[in-house]
């Protein structure tokens, strides 16, 4: 009985070694280990996180609760400016006797413009003199508002015509509420303080 004969498997032929490129790493080379991983993660990603959700809180914490107790603060405690131009001081100092009481709607004046939130605005404005009152408004501290209070404030009343009154406050500082009346009465300037606080609420400032 005759042997099979053992099949011949020819050899493979032999593959030259290509070198690494010098611009690719080599695959021998090991990764980056996960300890070092997770040390970058955590003086990278987690610090610009942490800062990202502080900011974001102290933005809703600024617009939900600091902002609308300074609003609050504000619009309830206006500090006008202690002084008068012509007849409409007048009526400026009875709405703060004990008649009509303006303090109890906790507005108090004060003798200095840096202390002051309120300029109101209470008589006839010549050019002469509105530079004093730019000076005085500037000085204020923000934020701040102002009151023209009677007619010759709000459009320069009975003199508008003439050649050294300014026919209107506005025409030299923002103004926020006009008072009608020459001279207006101490419930109308009240009343115009009143609207004010309104205003200040609904601007949220």
């Amino acid at each position: 009985m005759s042997t099979p004969a053992t099949p011949v498997v020819a050899a493979a032929p032999a593959v030259p070694a290509i070198p690494p490129s010098p611009t690719e790493p080599a695959i021998t080379e090991p990764g980056v280990p996960f300890v070092e991983i997770e040390g970058l993660r955590s003086q990278q990603f987690i610090p610009a996180a942490k800062e990202a959700l502080l900011s974001l809180l102290a933005e809703q914490g600024q617009g939900k609760v600091i902002r609308p107790v300074f609003n609050w603060a504000g619009r309830n405690s206006l500090f006008p400016l202690h002084w008068g131009l012509a007849c409409c001081a007048i009526e400026f100092a009875s709405a703060f006797g004990a008649r009509w009481d303006a303090e109890r709607f906790g507005v108090v004046p004060r003798s200095s413009p840096r202390q002051c939130d309120l300029l109101i605005v209470n008589g006839t404005v010549t050019w002469k003199v509105a530079h004093k009152l730019i000076t005085l408004y500037e000085q204020m501290p923000e934020p701040k508002w102002v009151i023209a209070m009677g007619n010759c404030a709000t459009g320069g009343g009975p003199f508008r015509t003439a050649y050294s009154v300014v026919p209107g406050v506005d025409k030299l500082v923002p103004v926020d509420v006009y008072i009608a009346g020459c001279p207006p009465r101490p419930e109308a300037l009240l009343d115009g303080i009143l609207k004010l606080e309104e205003l200040i609420r609904e601007r949220r400032e």
